[in-house]
């Protein structure tokens, strides 16, 4: 399913939905709500082209991330708001990063990151700056010649933490620049996509999963 769009941006895909929810596929380059720039916003959108102005955003993507975004209202917006702060809600990313990862095929990545406000960037922090824990779980999905597909789970929500760790790694995400990579993609993009939620209700478990954007940069995973 397809919201109709009237402001020329790509049109967003619906993915699932319930009582006071519903969670779509944020196009990569869209900011999640109003920036300075004054874009089109996925907030904006989806409340004018479902005709519901109480959606509020329960998770959020950085601009040029893709992926699945929940939007809810009412008990849904109390409850989901509650399970992403308590870290019961499941999230996979997917993501191409440079390089050719060698050895194990699933690794843990740990840091202790700052945030640094005069870059707006992530950090890993220097000894006498405590920092925040932040733990990644990586796993090897396929290797390309110059490119390696992941799957990610991070144990946080930190600030930029997935670009910040494979950066550390040195593996950054294809297309972000702010982060190491050698070049950018044309539309800004990166190659970091939020692939699935595992979202709790009640005694199971509601998958959401958002298939990747047709990019150049995805179509080298065979995606």
């Amino acid at each position: 399913m397809q919201l109709s769009n009237t402001e020329g941006a790509p049109p967003i895909q619906v993915l699932h939905g319930g009582d006071g929810w519903v969670a779509v596929n944020k196009p990569p380059g869209m900011p999640v709500q109003a920036d300075p720039t004054g874009a089109p916003h996925l907030l904006r959108l989806v409340r004018d082209q479902l005709g519901f102005a109480g959606l509020e955003l329960v998770n959020r993507l950085d601009r040029p991330v893709s992926g699945a975004v929940v939007l809810a209202h009412g008990r849904a917006l109390t409850g989901l708001n509650e399970a992403f702060r308590e870290r019961t809600v499941r999230k996979v990313y997917q993501a191409l990063v440079e390089g050719v990862v060698e050895g194990p095929s699933e690794v843990r990545l740990v840091h202790r990151l700052v945030q640094d406000a005069r870059t707006h960037k992530a950090r890993q922090a220097d000894p006498d700056q405590g920092g925040r824990q932040a733990v990644l779980m990586v796993k090897v999905v396929r290797v390309f010649d110059r490119y390696t597909l992941l799957h990610l789970e991070p144990r946080e929500g930190h600030f930029h933490q997935l670009r910040a760790q494979l950066s550390i790694w040195g593996h950054p995400i294809r297309g972000d620049v702010k982060y190491g990579a050698r070049r950018g993609e044309r539309d800004r993009s990166i190659a970091l996509h939020a692939w699935q939620l595992h979202l709790p209700f009640g005694s199971g478990v509601i998958l959401v999963e958002a298939p990747v954007p047709a990019t150049p940069a995805w179509r080298i995973a065979g995606l």
